[in-house]
């Protein structure tokens, strides 16, 4: 696997601003050093980075309180990944007028080294002919986190993926278990048995077969929020993730569908080590409480926990409710070591 010596492109002191306001084309994608603004502890830093997989650049980006200085101790890496629909600017959303939408944000001021990735075919990360499914995204996760040990000094992770993105992190945990510090799989599917969401996306599993790309366009941004129950997002955030994904293009990948649809399971929890917490909200529709008890019941690690949200669907993210999600994630990511094992 070939990284970059230097995958630093640019850094700026940001304030509640949303990854997809960050300025930066594809075209500019070769590593380039840059100077670090100076911020305060209460101010939240951001960097952008670069992660090369083979020949494909991979666009990463930080946040966290205060630039890092030298000599300072590390701060807990909360990595977070994408899912199916959306890139990385879920993490990342600023709604004007309705509250914090930046995950990224607040868990920054919760005292964690927030990063995240595009993986490959979404945002700004590099484009290629193949159909970016979970296997394509765990390569990407090996790449990233070579970028975040180097800057980071910390060798372990905490790990928080949304739907698919929680495919990808349990399968990358599956393969680096020295990686993997806490898991958090929100929005989860195990063998997709009973999903309503599926079966009917299954009906498009000949098409996802024989093509590469979909089609993803605002209206399909917009279902994401309301296909399980309307009212569980705010619309105004739906609007504002739809205005900074079109950004880039009408078409995603359909590797994930097709592994969620044709290939499940594709993460084995018995080969997932590392503490988990699976987060589903109450009328999700990709995974029923079953399909996510029997994978909760067959994790190897006795640190483990499975909470329903009530009053919220498959985005977590961007729920009504979302800071129930912040509130427990906090809570699992932060727990004392156990002393008797």
């Amino acid at each position: 696997m070939k990284h970059l010596d230097h995958p630093l492109a640019r850094r700026a002191v940001i304030k509640g601003a949303g990854l997809g306001l960050v300025a930066g084309t594809l075209a500019g994608a070769m590593p380039t050093q840059g100077a670090s603004a100076a911020g305060s502890e209460g101010e939240i830093w951001s960097s952008e980075y670069w992660a090369k997989k083979g020949d494909i650049p991979l666009w990463m980006y930080r946040k966290r309180l205060g630039a890092p200085k030298a000599g300072e101790p590390s701060r807990p890496v909360l990595f977070f990944v994408h899912g199916s629909s959306v890139t990385s600017r879920v993490f990342d959303l600023n709604v004007p007028g309705h509250g914090e939408y930046s995950v990224m944000n607040e868990f920054a001021r919760y005292g964690f080294d927030c990063w995240t990735m595009d993986h490959e075919n979404y945002g700004k990360s590099g484009r290629t002919s193949g159909n970016s499914d979970i296997a394509s995204g765990v390569e990407d996760l090996k790449a990233a986190v070579e970028v975040v040990a180097k800057e980071t000094g910390r060798q372990k992770f905490h790990f928080l993926g949304e739907s698919s993105g929680a495919l990808r992190a349990g399968a990358y945990a599956m393969v680096a278990p020295e990686r993997a510090d806490r898991l958090v799989f929100a929005a989860f599917t195990y063998k997709g048995e009973g999903s309503p969401t599926l079966t009917k996306r299954a009906e498009q599993l000949a098409y996802y077969r024989s093509h590469n790309m979909r089609k993803r366009d605002r209206d399909m941004i917009r279902s994401i929020a309301t296909r399980d129950k309307p009212g569980t997002s705010d619309p105004a955030a739906v609007e504002v993730l739809a205005d900074v994904e079109m950004q880039f293009g009408d078409q995603v990948p359909t590797g994930t569908y097709l592994d969620m649809t044709a290939n499940l399971p594709v993460v084995h929890p018995e080969k997932v080590l590392a503490p988990v917490l699976l987060v589903r909200g109450e009328y999700d529709g990709i995974a029923t409480v079953a399909d996510l008890e029997e994978f909760y019941n067959k994790l190897p690690n006795g640190d483990r926990q499975f909470i329903i949200l009530p009053g919220t669907a498959h985005s977590v993210a961007l729920a009504t409710n979302r800071k129930l999600f912040w509130h427990v994630t906090n809570a699992f990511f932060s727990m004392p070591a156990p002393i008797a094992t």
